[in-house]
Order: structure tokens, then C-alpha cells, then sequence
């Protein structure tokens, strides 16, 4: 699974990076090094612009969505809390994600993620979870592979009221490869460059051409290593949180 990432890229930065279009500078997100289910992330997404015509041009966003997918159907928003992670292997069949896997796709820009490994103390001999810190070699942003929602909110009367409505988004994952296959049996599943048009493309629904785009890993090696357990509070954020530690 992916339950924590780290994501520091500036706006600017991403609009380069995926081609974006539209991207509102009020919406800007601080930078992230312990990104933690419920957060506000970028979404990199693409969609026809609201009040236009069907088939009008489709413009690629940079946008903040929560992370944990609320499906439409959802009477209560915190349902979302457990479901930041969405399985390839049955992601276009869950009633959950299947229609989101045909309408809704994005990208959720990374520059690593977290996973926990549980390690024994050779000095107390208790078993504790050690996490580390998952991330391409080269530095590259990683692409996630996402979903994302609306879910309108009963309890708003207005419409055009921007409370009434939640955008939402989960990641999804695969099994782990690389470092990431040493340290969890599961992984965030990134896209290659040359499958991001084709992924965010809206007009595309076919199931089995979309679940081609995702059968391969992100293109290159990730490294792994052991940072400091205050990843594990959410309350605790920086770049010392990927500092390299020694592991007893």
C-alpha cells in the first residue's frame, strides 16, 4: 500500500513537468515531506471546462484534491479515510473505483514515498516497524497513478456553493519492485512519460486498453533507505524526515 508520500515540488515546477494549462495560484499547496490520507494534494487531471459544450477541448489542470476517495454514492465523507489505495488488479471492477477508472483518472506527483519494514532490535529484541524512505535514483518526479471524484454534499443547498461540493483522489498500486519489493509486498504504481497523455485523456473508457497503461513499474531504479520514526506522527513535517538513519 501507499499510505504516506513525499511531495515538495513547487506549482511551477509541476505545470512545467505534465504540460499544464490551468493552474490557479490561490490554490497553491505548501510543501509536504510526511503527505498523510485526508491531505490536500496535486492532481495533475484533465477535463472540458464547466458551462461548455460536449466535445469542447479537454484542458489539463494542476488542482488540490483530498486524499481518500469519496465515491458519489457515499452518504458520509469520512468513508474516504479508507480508501487512499485502490488495487490494479481489480480497480475497473470495484463498485468503489470502476467509475472513476473510466472517467475520472489523474496523476498525483511524488518525489518518493514511505514504507514501513518491521526490523528486530539486536539490543531489546523487540520487533518494531522501521520506516524508509522509497524514491527513483535519478531524482525524478514520480508520476502516481490515480483516481479522483466528486461527492456532492446533502446537506448544501446551493449548488454553485463551492461547500457543496468534494473532489477527492486515490492512489493506485501494485505489486513492489526494486527496493520497494525488499522493504513491502505493494507499491504506488507510477506512469512513464509516454503513457501520461493517454492515462488523463477523458474520452478514453475503455477498461482494457487504460489497464494496459498500467503493466509496467516506473521506468528506472528506486532507492531505499531507513529515515527517523518521526515519520510515523503526522504532526511532524520537513526535510530532516528523509535524513538517513542507522538501523540497529
Amino acid at each position: 500500500m501507499c499510505g504516506r508520500y513525499v511531495s515538495t515540488r513547487s506549482p511551477q515546477d509541476l505545470t512545467r513537468l505534465f504540460g499544464v494549462t490551468d493552474w490557479r495560484p490561490e490554490e497553491s499547496l505548501a510543501p509536504s515531506w510526511n503527505v498523510a490520507p485526508t491531505d490536500d494534494v496535486y492532481a495533475v487531471l484533465e477535463r472540458s471546462p464547466r458551462g461548455e459544450s460536449a466535445g469542447a477541448p479537454v484542458r489539463r489542470e494542476l488542482r488540490p484534491l483530498r486524499w481518500g476517495l469519496v465515491p458519489s454514492w457515499a452518504k458520509d465523507p469520512r468513508t474516504g479515510s479508507r480508501m487512499i489505495n485502490a488495487r490494479v488488479e481489480t480497480v475497473h471492477t470495484k463498485p468503489a473505483y470502476r467509475r472513476a477508472f473510466a472517467r475520472h483518472r489523474c496523476l498525483l506527483p511524488a518525489d518518493g514515498f514511505y514504507e514501513w519494514q518491521p526490523v528486530k532490535d539486536a539490543r531489546t529484541g523487540r520487533t518494531r516497524k522501521q520506516p524508509y524512505f522509497i524514491h527513483p535514483a535519478d531524482g525524478q518526479v514520480m508520476a502516481l497513478a490515480g483516481l479522483y471524484a466528486y461527492w456532492r454534499d446533502p446537506e448544501v443547498a446551493d449548488d454553485g456553493d463551492p461547500a457543496a461540493w468534494l473532489t477527492t483522489c486515490t492512489i493506485i498500486t501494485t505489486e513492489a519492485t526494486d527496493a520497494a519489493g525488499r522493504i513491502h509486498p505493494r507499491m504506488p504504481l507510477a506512469l512513464t512519460p509516454d503513457h501520461y497523455d493517454a492515462w488523463l485523456d477523458p474520452h478514453r473508457d475503455d477498461a482494457d486498453a487504460l489497464r494496459a497503461l498500467l503493466t509496467r513499474p516506473a521506468a528506472g531504479h528506486l532507492d531505499a533507505r531507513p529515515v527517523s520514526t518521526a515519520v510515523n506522527s503526522t504532526g511532524n513535517n520537513g526535510p530532516d524526515l528523509l535524513e538517513e538513519v542507522t538501523v540497529p
